[in-house]
């Protein structure tokens, strides 16, 4: 167990290692970050930043000696760093986790073999792929590059085959074709485990995206997703155990008719569980913060009867924000406010 005023050290500069570094402090951490980027609005919360590129073996060398945990806050880094810092400095969650996450094909394999159910798929490294995937999968289909697209970069749809040429254009190789599926919902599950091997779970949110971005989240969630929340979850729970996880870990499903179809999973703390800041006993971010340094893990139970997320994205307005009773604001520091941007977010309880 680290004992408070140990260094945790964030790789990534964003606003998952400003909530991060926040958490830490409220129990006596310092928090070191370090990223490449110009503008680090974790660095606003942390207690030290260095700016430098992740491959810089002096630089890495000396955040492992300045730390004594290091975890990520993003998964579109290379893995290449993470391992090496892993040989010199504890690193959770492990880069296994890590490399699998980042590569769809790889992602896909695993749950497959865990018990889990993607949406129908197939490697596409060509443009005969493409379409031989096409014949078999059908159409409509997504063709996603299989490493570092989020909130819908990376991807297109194909409506009927003569689209694909020009999806191949777009994306090219190495990519993964994904079928469509009919859903009612999207949700998520968030569990956090412990370095004893103890999980906690959060209840699963609905999720609402708009534009291939996360809009809201809210709680407790409809019918169709209580009804498949505890396959979902176990799988989740597999996974983090067949990974030897530590840290909060979220993965994404649709509701059908025939239960919970896996998305994708992501090694770190979530967008979807920003609602447990003010929403649940302890939210993602502490209960990460707790799994990481080796303490108990905290009590993930809703702290009101309704709990609500709104990102705030590009220009979206957060001042009326601050006159609504049970809501709370919470802004990321970041300067320009441009179109997809993630600006901020809004959690409304309701007891």
């Amino acid at each position: 167990m680290l004992q408070p005023g140990a260094t945790i050290g964030i790789l990534g500069g964003g606003q998952l290692g400003r909530m991060l570094a926040v958490a830490a402090a409220q129990l006596g951490y310092r928090t070191h970050v370090l990223a490449p980027d110009r503008e680090s609005v974790a660095a606003q919360t942390a207690s030290s930043l260095t700016r430098a590129d992740y491959h810089n073996k002096v630089v890495l060398a000396d955040f492992a000696a300045a730390c004594d945990v290091v975890t990520y806050e993003f998964e579109n880094i290379d893995v290449t760093p993470v391992e090496w810092l892993a040989e010199r400095v504890p690193v959770h969650p492990a880069p296994r986790a890590l490399r699998i996450a980042q590569d769809r094909i790889a992602e896909k394999s695993f749950v497959e073999k865990l018990g889990g159910r993607p949406a129908p798929w197939a490697p596409v490294d060509s443009p005969s792929d493409l379409l031989a995937a096409l014949e078999r999968i059908g159409c409509p289909a997504i063709l996603k590059t299989t490493r570092f697209g989020y909130d819908g970069k990376g991807q297109t749809v194909i409506r009927n085959l003569g689209e694909a040429p020009a999806a191949w254009e777009a994306i090219g190789g190495p990519a993964v074709l994904e079928g469509f599926i009919h859903f009612s919902h999207e949700f998520s599950i968030l569990v956090a485990r412990g370095l004893d091997g103890t999980t906690v779970r959060y209840d699963p949110p609905h999720n609402v995206h708009r534009d291939a971005i996360l809009r809201t989240s809210t709680l407790p969630a409809p019918a169709a997703i209580a009804t498949q929340a505890e396959e979902a979850t176990t799988l989740a729970i597999r996974i983090a155990e067949e990974l030897g996880y530590v840290g909060v870990l979220a993965c994404e499903f649709f509701a059908t008719e025939n239960g919970p179809v896996f998305n994708e999973m992501a090694p770190r703390v979530h967008n979807s569980g920003h609602w447990t800041i003010e929403g649940a006993e302890t939210s993602q971010f502490e209960n990460h913060i707790r799994a990481i340094c080796g303490l108990p893990l905290g009590n993930t139970m809703l702290t009101g009867a309704q709990v609500s997320m709104e990102n705030l994205i590009g220009e979206d307005p957060w001042v009326p924000a601050l006159s609504e009773t049970d809501a709370h604001l919470h802004l990321y520091g970041k300067g320009e406010a441009r179109p997809g941007r993630k600006m901020g977010h809004v959690t409304r309880v309701i007891r």
